[in-house]
């Protein structure tokens, strides 16, 4: 019973399960019964699970022909013993118990030893990957060029000196709380990795402080974080009854003066949370007035229009609070100010009249109404219904049909120019060809002496829409451009080089 006895002994000091700690034993035994008789041979130990008797065993498969004369046996040598032995069949015979040297018993423990430690790391991934997206408190172990070991009962967690909080100091012994973001299982254990400037780090404070949110009376709609300096957190209640600004904030400011003190004195604005978007833009950008919102839901982007004192305000420090009210909404945001609004508008509509005047031959009072009706390219023009153009006030069925027919004559002359020039540049057809690409995108692309499928496969996708116009093409649509255009390098294998943007 002495082998159950250190068994249970040791998997309960490493809160391991017993038969981990038996197998490794098994394991052990077998090593050092291989090094007295032979590695040649198939020995195996095992551990009696109620008397904890070791018994240690030679098998020998029977094969005809024989391959391997150390494990293998005869039929008819078989049938010695075994008499109704078949092939494939294993003979099994006992040997003698091990009397252990003093090398051998070394090698044994180093087996344990390892096995023991391989089986607490096993647990320890799976315990910790369970929790991961939790915040855990732990004692710093040391501190290695600003990265900090932190001890978490039976684990090591990592909290990486770019995971710290700027001007955020530590040393041996002090107690730290961050949150696990990810858990890896790697060879030389489970790697636990910690962080205090994660956003969710922020959010589950606000959690463990406010019961509303732990209660799911309140939801964390968004966070965005500039880490040790500002931060901004969105929230909706699910109660028409309980203010969720209030609600985190608390009495006299005790709860979220709480959280802003784990980060030290991380400035904290919490907003009210919006399905709309412009409502939510404003509300992220306070404490900034803001005087007019236009969104643009093609290219995901907002211009925001603010009075000129409040400028300063809404942009924020080195554009802090503009750049955070982005990351909240999720939304490009241009600030501007009523001014170069007014501006960027008079300057529209004089490009889209001088557009209208040059394509259709019309005079300027026809060009303003179809600016004025929201009219923006003479393709636009060209699609529309002729009834819906009739409406226009001052336009009939016969003016309606007229624009058409010349928004679709301009249209085919330029086209046809336009490759022309394509050709001229020498832009290949297989770039036309591309997903979201135009002849006049191509155009684009071969004034910058981009002309075939390699030369577009070498952008990254921000070169990409700085080229066509980040307005005309978004994110997602240049990345789909590139891979389109990387296609052909990847015919023979399974799947593209992700793109870097």
């Amino acid at each position: 019973m002495e082998l159950l006895n250190v068994a249970e002994a040791v998997a309960r000091e490493k809160n391991i399960d017993r038969d981990e700690v038996l197998e490794a034993m098994e394991q052990a035994i077998q090593k050092a019964a291989r090094a007295k008789y032979g590695y040649e041979h198939d020995i195996r130990a095992e551990i009696d699970r109620k008397t904890g008797e070791p018994r240690v065993q030679r098998f020998l498969q029977v094969a005809d022909p024989i391959e391997n004369e150390f494990t293998q046996i005869t039929l008819k040598a078989a049938k010695k013993t075994k008499p109704d032995a078949a092939i494939g069949d294993f003979i099994i015979d006992d040997l003698p118990p091990i009397d252990l040297g003093r090398i051998a018993a070394q090698t044994a423990k180093q087996v344990i030893v390892q096995k023991v430690r391989e089986a607490e790391r096993r647990r320890q991934f799976i315990e910790y990957q369970d929790r991961v997206g939790e915040i855990v408190s732990g004692i710093v172990k040391r501190v290695e060029y600003g990265n900090v070991t932190v001890e978490l009962g039976r684990a090591e967690a990592i909290l990486r000196r770019d995971e710290a909080l700027p001007r955020e100091h530590f040393k041996t012994g002090d107690r730290v709380r961050a949150y696990i973001y990810d858990v890896r299982e790697e060879q030389r254990g489970p790697q636990i990795f910690m962080s205090r400037t994660h956003p969710l780090f922020m959010a589950k404070l606000f959690a463990q402080e406010v019961p509303e949110i732990y209660d799911g009376i309140i939801e964390i709609k968004a966070v965005a974080r500039d880490p040790g300096s500002r931060a901004k957190i969105a929230v909706l209640s699910n109660d028409s009854g309980i203010d969720p600004v209030g609600a985190c904030v608390g009495m006299r400011g005790s709860r979220v003066q709480a959280v802003v003190g784990e980060l030290q004195g991380e400035k904290i604005d919490i907003i009210p949370w919006s399905p709309d978007p412009a409502t939510f833009v404003v509300n992220a950008l306070a404490p900034a007035e803001v005087a007019k919102v236009v969104l643009d839901e093609d290219s995901h982007r907002m211009d925001v229009v603010v009075p000129d004192e409040q400028l300063s305000l809404a942009i924020g420090r080195r554009g802090q609070n503009v750049r955070l009210g982005s990351m909240l909404t999720g939304w490009d945001i241009d600030i501007l100010t009523e001014k170069e609004e007014s501006d960027r508008r008079q300057e529209e509509l004089h490009s889209r009249t001088s557009l209208f005047l040059e394509a259709l031959a019309v005079d300027d009072v026809i060009a303003h109404l179809l600016v004025s009706e929201g009219f923006t390219r003479v393709e636009q023009i060209a699609d529309t219904p002729t009834d819906e153009l009739a409406e226009i006030e001052g336009f009939d069925v016969d003016v309606a049909s007229e624009l058409q027919q010349r928004a679709r004559t301009w249209l085919e002359e330029n086209a046809a120019k336009l490759q022309a020039k394509r050709r001229e540049l020498g832009v290949t057809d297989e770039v036309v060809e591309l997903p979201n690409v135009t002849v006049e995108m191509a155009v684009k692309l071969g004034e910058k002496d981009i002309k075939t499928l390699d030369d577009v496969a070498d952008l990254a996708g921000d070169e990409l829409r700085e080229i066509l116009g980040a307005d005309q093409l978004t994110e997602s649509k240049a990345n789909e451009i590139i891979m389109a255009a990387r296609a052909h390098w990847f015919a023979d294998e399974q799947a593209p080089a992700p793109i870097q943007t």
